[in-house]
C-alpha cells in the first residue's frame, strides 16, 4: 500500500530537519550583551553560521539571550565549534567569559515537525478520575520549580552584573596603563624611563 502524500512529506521534512539538528550547537549561559554578530565573530575561525536563534525564557519577566541555537554549515563545523567553545573562553570586549557549549537535540527546536509515526491521544481528567491526583502534584512542582526558577535568575543577574563591574574596571586600568604609555612616547620621555629601569634601547 502506497503511502499517503502527505505522509511522505512528512518524512522528508524530518530527514531535513534531523539534518538540520546534526549541524547546530546549542549555547547557554550567555550574557545579555552577546548577540548574533557576537557569537558569528567568536566562530569564525572554525565555522560559519548560517543562522542564530534566541531562545526565550517565556517563564521569568527578564528578556535576556540566555542560550541560543547557532546552525552552522555542516556537522563537522558543528563538532569544531563545540570543540573550540569549550576549550577556549568566550570573549566579549576583549574579555573572556563563562559559556557552554553542546550538540544540539530535536526537542529544542520550536519549529521541529511531526516525527513520523509519531500519534498523540487527548483526554480530559477530571476530579475524580484516577489521574487526577497524580496531575495535582505534577501542577504543584510546576509552581515550585517556577520559584526555583525565578531565584536562580535573579542570582544569575547579580553575579552578570559583578562580572561585568569587574571586566570594566580591568578594561580602565588598562587604558590607564596605555595612555600613561602613550603619553612617555609623545613627550620623548622614553630615554628616562629606559634609564630608570636600567634597560637598554634599540638604537643605543
Amino acid at each position: 500500500m502506497a503511502e499517503a502524500p502527505d505522509e511522505q512529506a512528512n518524512k522528508e521534512d524530518y530527514a531535513d530537519f534531523e539534518a538540520r539538528v546534526k549541524r547546530t550547537i546549542y549555547i547557554d549561559e550567555l550574557s545579555p550583551q552577546v548577540t548574533s554578530q557576537v557569537i558569528k565573530a567568536a566562530l569564525e575561525q572554525c565555522a560559519n553560521v548560517v543562522n542564530t536563534e534566541f531562545i526565550v525564557n517565556y517563564t521569568i519577566p527578564y528578556d535576556i539571550p540566555a542560550a541560543a541555537l547557532v546552525e552552522l554549515d555542516n556537522e563537522s563545523q558543528a563538532k569544531a565549534a563545540v570543540n573550540l567553545m569549550n576549550d577556549f573562553p568566550f570573549i566579549i570586549g576583549g574579555m573572556p567569559r563563562p559559556v557552554r557549549a553542546v550538540y544540539a537535540k530535536p526537542e529544542m527546536f520550536r519549529d521541529r515537525p511531526r516525527k513520523p509515526g509519531l500519534k498523540f491521544e487527548i483526554s480530559w481528567v477530571k476530579q475524580g478520575d484516577p489521574e487526577h491526583d497524580g496531575m495535582a502534584k505534577l501542577k504543584g512542582l510546576a509552581k515550585r520549580q517556577d520559584a526555583q526558577n525565578m531565584a536562580l535568575i535573579k542570582t544569575q543577574l547579580e553575579a552578570e552584573d559583578v562580572l561585568a563591574a569587574q571586566q570594566q574596571e580591568t578594561l580602565d586600568a588598562n587604558y590607564r596603563k596605555f595612555d600613561v604609555l602613550e603619553n612617555i612616547m609623545q613627550n620623548g620621555n622614553i630615554k628616562n624611563l629606559a634609564q630608570h629601569y636600567k634597560v637598554k634601547l634599540a638604537d643605543e
